[in-house]
């Protein structure tokens, strides 16, 4: 499993993008994904709802289970994946590309996110 190193990465399993005018990109890690099995449903925050960091912001159900889904960063919603929505496979077969999530317009950045080393070692075992 290889973590792209220009993410940072959230112990909740989320990756987030570095910012392009103040606005970065949101998803969950290939971990994350293997871990929940095949995603059949996704529910993602409404455009220009707020986040808060470490809070949950919609969910993912899969074949196996449902799991919350938690913003890395506090800030309001610009843009959600609608691909994903038609098409919540996409979070499995390309969580890093195709299988985002959500973009959100920074208020806040958490001093807690992970590098993609960090990550790694958290989960490996």
């Amino acid at each position: 499993m290889s973590n792209p190193q220009q993410l940072r990465y959230s112990k909740e399993h989320e990756w987030l993008s570095a910012a392009e005018d103040g606005v970065s990109t949101v998803g969950i890690t290939e971990f994350a994904a293997n871990a929940l099995g095949d995603v059949v449903y996704a529910q993602l925050p409404e455009v220009g709802s707020a986040v808060t960091a470490g809070e949950t912001c919609g969910e993912l159900e899969s074949t196996k289970s449902v799991s919350d889904l938690y913003s890395p960063v506090t800030g309001e919603i610009t843009e959600i994946n609608e691909d994903v929505v038609n098409d919540p496979s996409l979070v499995n077969s390309a969580p890093f590309e195709g299988g985002w999530l959500f973009k959100v317009r920074l208020t806040d950045e958490p001093s807690d996110l992970l590098s993609a080393d960090e990550y790694t070692a958290q989960n490996a075992g």
